[in-house]
């Protein structure tokens, strides 16, 4: 069935992030890095469209890492004793992994630089922003806390179980998003029942252990919380 094949393919895509994960320092350093120049982008307020510039720079520098990533296993495959060629290959994905990483920096320094100036002048300023922005990057924190837990604790293939569950970190994390959101004691509890299902469905197919599923709701809920409690 297309669904099947299309489930398997982002399971196949997804095991592929979580092995450059796990096995590539480099990946997990570029990982949070992005986790902590979102939250500073967000604590300093950047307009929309300077925060989009922010994070289009680190996920070149993301790609670029994993792209060199993949070439120097390639390489290592099709050339294991040591040649000429097979150096110089990797040094220009290395060399990839350079430009887009000094590039990311320069445009960040540009980006940051007046605002950096503004707080060092007037003092620390946290930025309010609105529900739903909040609700977003939560789900992008989540995400990446995810997949650097599951890259150092899980096991098996990321949609199919691994420590912790990252269906049940979503869902409990969009829980939160809509209790600060709606404001709606009843649309908060549907939400809530509408997680617990998911997270007790992974259980049931026994995908996770209810550890797994527990500690996913607790890093979805817990981060979406703080954040909200912190911009909101």
């Amino acid at each position: 069935m297309p669904l099947r094949k299309w489930i398997d393919s982002a399971n196949n895509a997804i095991e592929g992030i979580l092995h450059a994960a796990k096995t590539q320092r480099h990946v997990r350093y570029h990982l949070y890095s992005a986790s902590a120049v979102i939250i500073i982008s967000f604590l300093l307020g950047l307009t929309r469209t300077e925060f989009l510039l922010i994070s289009i720079l680190v996920l070149i520098v993301i790609l670029a890492e994993m792209l060199n990533s993949a070439v120097e296993n390639l390489v290592d495959l099709l050339s294991p004793d040591i040649r000429e060629k097979a150096r110089i290959a990797k040094d220009i994905a290395a060399g990839a992994v350079l430009i887009s990483a000094f590039g990311a920096a320069v445009g960040g320094y540009i980006i940051l630089l007046p605002y950096i100036e503004r707080t060092i002048a007037s003092g620390i300023r946290i930025a309010r922003h609105t529900g739903e922005e909040v609700a977003i990057v939560s789900l992008v924190i989540v995400l990446i806390l995810v997949v650097l837990t599951k890259a150092r604790f899980g096991k098996g293939h990321p949609l199919r179980g691994g420590l912790p569950s990252g269906h049940a970190a979503l869902a409990f994390s969009i829980w939160i998003s809509v209790t600060f959101i709606s404001g709606n004691p009843i649309v908060s509890i549907l939400a809530f029942v509408a997680a617990s299902l998911i997270a007790q469905s992974r259980v049931a197919v026994r995908v996770h252990t209810p550890w797994e599923v527990v500690l996913g709701g607790l890093v979805g809920a817990l981060t979406t919380f703080l954040l909200f409690q912190i911009f909101s």
